[in-house]
């Protein structure tokens, strides 16, 4: 079945007449998919759709984005965002060169909202992958995801019921209003590199906001694949951060806000 494909002649360039060929005929394209740029659901057969291609250093992956929210692109970006034990792309990605990348392309999900803790609201971010996350090297199955965030000073936690202490060193960009990058301090002692960054910035509520600026820092818990789900309300990712703690499943911290 065709695609409402949009392929660009610069990812056309990228990925070869061949492949694009098959793209628009439906043959590799996924019929649903997650924008890469806005997170929400999208159908290649129902509505123009873009292709974004993220090329690495040693890998090419292909997104989906509604054309709407992306022109079909092609976006460089580093290794590490595309191989490491995070990535910065979230969405279906199709793996164009399977000889070269891992096996299953892990893919974060974050999702803001305002949990209560002791009376108060503070702004989160939950983050959970679309699939196990294996230590950097190693050969084996497994999910490493919450053993590396520990081992970054994150905490397990087993109740919500007091706020994270805060992880120093690391912080969440918020500028004009909108969610661009969690920071990691830099392995070589210099200025804070991404641990995750959005490809576009992502619009965050007015109230989540306003909260980040009067706690001056975003909480941010963490679950392996599988733990959360997508929750269309608060009150639901709330329940489902719960039953995750109990589970001893979350790890948290609370991390300094940057920008405003």
């Amino acid at each position: 079945m065709s695609r409402m494909l949009d392929v660009s002649d610069e990812v056309r360039a990228e990925i070869g007449d061949e492949e694009a060929d098959r793209l628009l005929a439906g043959e590799t394209a996924p019929g649903s998919y997650d924008c890469t740029s806005c997170r929400t659901a999208g159908d290649s057969a129902q509505e123009r759709t873009s292709t974004v291609l993220f090329i690495g250093d040693e890998t090419a992956v292909l997104a989906f984005a509604h054309s709407s929210c992306l022109p079909s692109q092609v976006v460089q970006v580093t290794e590490e965002q595309l191989q490491g034990a995070v990535k910065s792309i979230t969405g279906d990605t199709v793996d164009l060169e399977p000889s070269r990348t891992a096996p299953e392309q892990a893919v974060l999900g974050v999702t803001s909202g305002l949990v209560l803790i002791a009376g108060a609201l503070h702004p989160a971010l939950v983050v959970e992958p679309t699939a196990p996350i294996v230590r950097p090297g190693a050969t084996g199955a497994g999910d490493d995801f919450l053993p590396l965030l520990i081992e970054q000073g994150f905490m397990p936690m087993t109740a919500i019921e007091s706020a994270p202490s805060v992880l120093h060193g690391w912080s969440v960009l918020l500028a004009v209003g909108q969610l661009h990058a969690v920071l990691q301090p830099s392995p070589n002692g210099g200025q804070p590199v991404a641990w995750w960054q959005a490809h576009q910035p992502l619009q965050v509520t007015e109230s989540w906001r306003a909260a980040a600026n009067k706690h001056q820092q975003v909480l941010m818990f963490a679950a392996p694949v599988g733990s959360i789900g997508r929750q269309p309300r608060e009150d639901l990712l709330r329940d489902a951060l719960d039953k995750a703690a109990a589970n001893g499943k979350l790890v948290a911290s609370a991390l300094p806000l940057a920008g405003t």
